[in-house]
C-alpha cells in the first residue's frame, strides 16, 4: 500500500524551537543572495548561544554576531556586495568576540560540504596548498596519493552540521523545493550536509507547481533532504531572491549605517526592526519605504 508523503509545513518559531544552543548550523544562500533570512532573524531573536555557524557570509553571519549567537565561524568571506565587508562581522572581527574563526578557501569549503553530504571525514584537493589557510589552520592536513604520481593533496575535512537553513523561491508541503533565480549555489549541499535541514520558502504550491512557467528544471531540493518547510514571503529580505525580488539597497544602507554607527544608533535599529515577530518586522520596513518615498 503506497503512503503518501507527510506535510512538512512549520512555522518559524517551531523551527527555531526544535534548536539546541551549541549546535552547528549552516546557513544557505550567498553573500547578499537568497539568504533564508526570516530563519536568521528568529534565530537573532532566540535564547540561543554558542552556535558553530557555517556560511558563505552576509547579513545573516552579520547579525548573529552582533547578537554574540556565534562560539565558532567557519566561512570563505562575508561581504554585502555592494558594501564590500559586512559591518556587524567587522566589528565582531575586531573585537574578538567570536572565540573561534575558520576561514577557508571558497573551493575548500564547498570540498567540506561535499565531504559531508558524503559522510566522509575529509576529500582532497589542491586547493589551499601554498597558501595562508594551512599556514592559520594547521589542524588542517595534507595526504599523499596512493597512486604513482603520490601527489601531495589537502585533506579538506568535512564540514558535518546539525541543522541547515536554505531559502527557495518555491515548496510543496513535503519538501520538494525549486529555484527561479540564475544560481541555485549551494544550497542542496548544505541540506545534504545537515542532519536535518530546513527550507523557507516565497510560496508553497502543489508539486506540480514547482515547475510551471519554468523552461528549465530547477527544482533543487528533494523531500528527503528536507525535515521542515515554511512560507515566508519577502522571507530573504534584504537580501536577493531573484525574480520574486532583488537586494533592498536602500534598507542594506540603513541596516549597515546602524551597525557601524554607535551603540545606540544599533540599539534603535533593533527596536524598530528587530524586537519584533517577522510579521513585525515586514510591516516596519514597509514603513520604512513609505518613509524613504
Amino acid at each position: 500500500m503506497s503512503r503518501k508523503p507527510r506535510d512538512k509545513r512549520m512555522r518559524i518559531d517551531e523551527v527555531v524551537g526544535t534548536l539546541e544552543s551549541g549546535m552547528t548550523v549552516g546557513i544557505g544562500g550567498w553573500g547578499p543572495r537568497r539568504k533564508p533570512m526570516a530563519l536568521v532573524r528568529a534565530l537573532y531573536r532566540s535564547d540561543l548561544t554558542d552556535l558553530t555557524v557555517v556560511s558563505w557570509g552576509g547579513a545573516d553571519v552579520g547579525l548573529l554576531a552582533r547578537a554574540g549567537k556565534i562560539r565558532k565561524l567557519v566561512y570563505a568571506f562575508v561581504s554585502l556586495d555592494s558594501i564590500p565587508l559586512e559591518p556587524n562581522f567587522q566589528r565582531a572581527r575586531q573585537s574578538k568576540s567570536i572565540a573561534e574563526i575558520v576561514e577557508l578557501d571558497e573551493g575548500m569549503f564547498q570540498t567540506g560540504l561535499r565531504a559531508a553530504a558524503h559522510r566522509l571525514p575529509f576529500l582532497p584537493m589542491r586547493a589551499g596548498l601554498g597558501s595562508d589557510v594551512l599556514v592559520n589552520n594547521p589542524w588542517i592536513k595534507t595526504v599523499t596519493s596512493p597512486y604513482d604520481d603520490r601527489e601531495e593533496l589537502v585533506a579538506v575535512p568535512s564540514l558535518e552540521l546539525d541543522v541547515a537553513f536554505v531559502h527557495l523561491n518555491r515548496a510543496d508541503e513535503h519538501g520538494n523545493a525549486s529555484y527561479l533565480g540564475p544560481d541555485p549555489y549551494f544550497d542542496d549541499l548544505f541540506c545534504m550536509a545537515a542532519k536535518r535541514a530546513y527550507v523557507s520558502v516565497e510560496q508553497v504550491t502543489d508539486t506540480a507547481g514547482l515547475t510551471v512557467d519554468s523552461p528549465v528544471q530547477r527544482l533543487l531540493l528533494s523531500r528527503m533532504m528536507v525535515e521542515g518547510v515554511v512560507e515566508t514571503p519577502n522571507g530573504a529580505h534584504f537580501t536577493t531572491c531573484t525574480p520574486d525580488y532583488e537586494r533592498d539597497e536602500k534598507f542594506q544602507k540603513a541596516y549597515a549605517a546602524a551597525a557601524g554607527g554607535s551603540d545606540d544608533d544599533w540599539q534603535a535599529f533593533h527596536d524598530r526592526f528587530l524586537a519584533g515577530d517577522e510579521a513585525s518586522y515586514q510591516a516596519a520596513v514597509r514603513a520604512f519605504h513609505e518613509e524613504q518615498a
